[in-house]
């Protein structure tokens, strides 16, 4: 995978209670981190604290990562489609920068009021904080009829 247009923003220390019975990193911990990461992803992205994962493609462990490494995520978006978010991720060792893991494709559904995909409107990535949401959608007042 070519990561130039990954940008890697979040790091984690791989700690014990991350590690399976082997002393390595275990597989469960970092997917979980992945789909948190590219969660977050998908609401800066698409402007919407109600973004639910619907895909993720073949999952390609390269290597592994030690207790003390530190590994860093790095997701990009590639494509947008009217109510969804597809981006591909890798995860790598911090300081030999090896990686540790690619998902060529992850996707995201933007979620209306009603729980129902919706479209977003969204074409390209944003890399301000432009789409942020002001407040999460379970905090927001219901709708008015």
């Amino acid at each position: 995978m070519n990561n130039g247009d990954i940008t890697f923003h979040t790091r984690k220390w791989v700690r014990p209670e991350d590690l399976n019975a082997n002393g390595t990193l275990f597989g469960g911990s970092l997917l979980r981190w992945i789909d948190e990461e590219a969660a977050i992803y998908a609401i800066v992205q698409l402007g919407n604290g109600m973004a639910v994962t619907k895909y993720m493609s073949e999952i390609n462990f390269v290597s592994s990562a030690q207790q003390g490494d530190l590994i860093e995520m790095g997701l990009t978006a590639t494509h947008f489609g009217r109510t969804s978010l597809t981006m591909r991720a890798e995860v790598r060792n911090m300081f030999t920068r090896q990686s540790i893991l690619t998902i060529e494709k992850i996707v995201f559904v933007n979620l209306g009021v009603d729980g129902l995909p919706a479209p977003h409107g969204y074409t390209e990535i944003t890399y301000d904080r432009d789409r942020v949401p002001s407040q999460h959608l379970d905090r927001m007042p219901p709708p008015q009829h």
